[in-house]
């Protein structure tokens, strides 16, 4: 009796993830959604650099990246996606990364993993500062790793894609976040972001804010907008994937929402796939439809030359 309940609740979670998984509402979406993807590699094995450090010696910690390289007897220069993890800006590692970064391998995708500083220890703009790096130190690998400059990425999940996403749209402008560690190079042909913390002005501070930023909303108000990717968008930013949970009660909707809104209102191309029924962690655990549009997304936008 025992195990034939355990089957039955295994079967209701089979079929409630099943229904999940078919559940979404794509904004923008192209007329012929999935046939890019369908055109790139599949299946493609690879190696992994594990823990790269691209940080210099005498910055205040040293920070890792591990780098996917496809296998492949072609010359041909690659695309590229660096991604950074979430975690509420004060935790969590690389590792939660690494099925997508598997996934994106199979499908001839460079890809370059890379870790950040944490609050409280290290405010913001300190993980910006360690991506501008980063950025950088793909650049110094790009011959190397056969990658084309033209056709790296940014993917960022929570905390992750608040700076992927700022990274993207800071890098070449005259924002005080670009300097003196960014600078055009270090921006993006494309960004997929998801459960993306797009105006930080939303909430009403709260512990991880404080401790990223050092103070409250009411304290700082001006450090909170410019902390903002929101406040960022301008008509040169590179085309966005956004993705979030339409249950999402820790970085509400009205994120994804908002930032679609400015995107389009600036004339950059968007698309947002909403996840019906997850949450916060849900969209990132059951993202697999999500993570087949973000990769017909990348082959739309960075396709080969």
């Amino acid at each position: 009796m025992r195990a034939l309940r355990s089957l039955k609740g295994m079967g209701i979670w089979l079929l409630i993830s099943l229904a999940l998984g078919g559940c979404s509402t794509y904004v923008n979406a192209p007329d012929d959604a999935g046939a890019a993807a369908a055109r790139t590699p599949q299946g493609l094995d690879y190696q992994v650099l594990h823990d790269q450090r691209f940080t210099p010696a005498d910055w205040p910690q040293a920070l890792m990246a591990d780098v996917y390289l496809p296998d492949s007897s072609s010359t041909e220069l690659r695309p590229a996606v660096m991604m950074v993890h979430g975690g509420g800006w004060e935790g969590r590692s690389k590792d939660d990364m690494t099925p997508i970064a598997k996934r994106f391998a199979r499908h001839g995708y460079v890809v370059v993993n890379v870790s950040y500083r944490f609050a409280p220890e290290f405010r913001f703009p300190a993980q910006l500062h360690d991506l501008q790096l980063a950025r950088h130190w793909i650049d110094a690998h790009a011959r190397e790793w056969r990658i084309d400059p033209d056709r790296i990425a940014g993917l960022g999940y929570s905390s992750g894609a608040h700076l992927v996403s700022l990274l993207a749209l800071v890098a070449g402008t005259d924002s005080p976040l670009d300097r003196p560690y960014g600078g055009a190079d270090t921006g993006f042909a494309a960004v997929v972001s998801g459960g993306t913390p797009a105006d930080l002005r939303l909430w009403d501070s709260g512990r991880l804010l404080i401790q990223l930023l050092g103070g409250t909303k009411q304290e700082l108000p001006e450090a909170y907008a410019a902390a903002s990717p929101l406040t960022h968008v301008h008509a040169g930013a590179p085309p966005f994937f956004l993705f979030h949970g339409t249950w999402d009660d820790l970085v509400p909707p009205e994120h994804a929402r908002g930032l679609f809104s400015a995107l389009q209102s600036h004339g950059v191309h968007a698309e947002l796939y909403w996840m019906r029924w997850r949450g916060h962690i849900t969209a990132f655990l059951l993202r697999g439809d999500a993570e087949a549009a973000a990769l017909d997304f990348l082959a739309r936008e960075m396709p080969a030359r």
